[in-house]
């Protein structure tokens, strides 16, 4: 297979590594996850993309001033008063009650994962304030299974803002051959996957189907904003990417959320060239915040090319995946 070695070194990509500076732009330290996601802004962007034609709703023809549904058409199809749903996407009711997010998630024609998203925003208390999180550390028997995975399957221990906690040395390989192996055994060292996506050249050049993946990395980011509205860092990092990256703006801005579990990376790698591997997410019971995700080839071709990365000369001797 051919091979085109392009070695960076590890000085020369800072910006995808560690915690976000509070000095990379200007609005980092007045940053709130209300702000990047709340529950008003949330309901009226899926309202805003329902037509009345998609739920049988009869409009006779007269001139429509908003794209999608009126607040008073969602209020009678979801059946609550037009008043208390205008509280609700102004952010001025107190509470909303399980079946009243149900029937707006069934009118709006939520899936899933955005009816849990629903449910997370309107559980945030009113104007949260943002605490420091504790450090992350993936659990001893997370990395006991990442260990006994050896180098043949490349795997990685992501945090809950992307953060890579932990790789396997193919796995490293794989993904970010230009970063140093020990990068996530300190926490300000840490890689982390979104930024690297974002503002990391040689990360968007690894992956042909860039915009796709990274569609699926801000979906999940919002998702997880819905989860933790008090995490510090994660608002920090969502407004660092928003302010350093117009594309990641831009796909933030569409309001879409998702879960990141399965699906296909076709990479251009810089050593073993062209190789599809599929990515399977695997949730972690003892840190559920967690996600060990596993890299298996789609083809023979791509086999081969994860073989010569377990086999590479180049790497130093396996040292211990346990963190320090």
């Amino acid at each position: 297979m051919p091979s085109t070695f392009r070695r960076v070194p590890f000085s020369s990509h800072p910006s995808a590594l560690g915690i976000p500076s509070r000095c990379t732009h200007a609005h980092a330290g007045r940053l709130t996850l209300d702000v990047v996601e709340s529950l008003g802004a949330f309901l009226k962007s899926r309202r805003d993309r329902i037509t009345p034609a998609e739920i049988g709703l009869r409009t006779y023809g007269t001139a429509r001033r908003v794209p999608g549904l009126r607040r008073e058409e969602l209020a009678q199809l979801a059946g609550v008063s037009a008043g208390y749903y205008t509280r609700l996407e102004q952010g001025q009711a107190d509470t909303a009650s399980e079946q009243v997010l149900n029937a707006l998630a069934r009118v709006l024609q939520l899936d899933e994962i955005e009816t849990s998203h629903l449910h997370n925003l309107a559980r945030q208390p009113c104007n949260p304030g943002l605490s420091e999180p504790p450090q992350e550390a993936p659990h001893p028997r997370v990395l006991a299974l990442l260990e006994s995975l050896d180098d043949a399957t490349p795997a990685i221990v992501l945090g809950r803002r992307g953060d890579v906690l932990a790789w396997n040395r193919t796995g490293h390989a794989l993904i970010a051959e230009h970063l140093a192996f020990d990068a996530p055994q300190e926490s300000a060292r840490r890689p982390s996957i979104p930024r690297m996506f974002f503002v990391d050249p040689l990360t968007r050049d690894l992956h042909r189907n860039w915009d796709e993946l990274a569609r699926v990395h801000v979906a999940y980011l919002r998702l997880t904003a819905g989860r933790f509205p008090t995490d510090a860092r994660l608002a920090e990092l969502i407004g660092e990417l928003t302010m350093r990256s117009d594309e990641f703006a831009t796909m933030w801005a569409t309001g879409e959320v998702a879960d990141c579990t399965v699906g296909d990376m076709h990479l251009e790698h810089p050593t073993v060239g062209a190789a599809s591997v599929a990515y399977q997410v695997w949730l972690q019971p003892d840190s559920p915040d967690h996600r060990l995700e596993i890299y298996t080839p789609n083809d023979t071709s791509s086999a081969d090319a994860l073989r010569v990365l377990t086999h590479q000369d180049s790497m130093p001797d396996s040292t211990a995946i346990r963190q320090h």
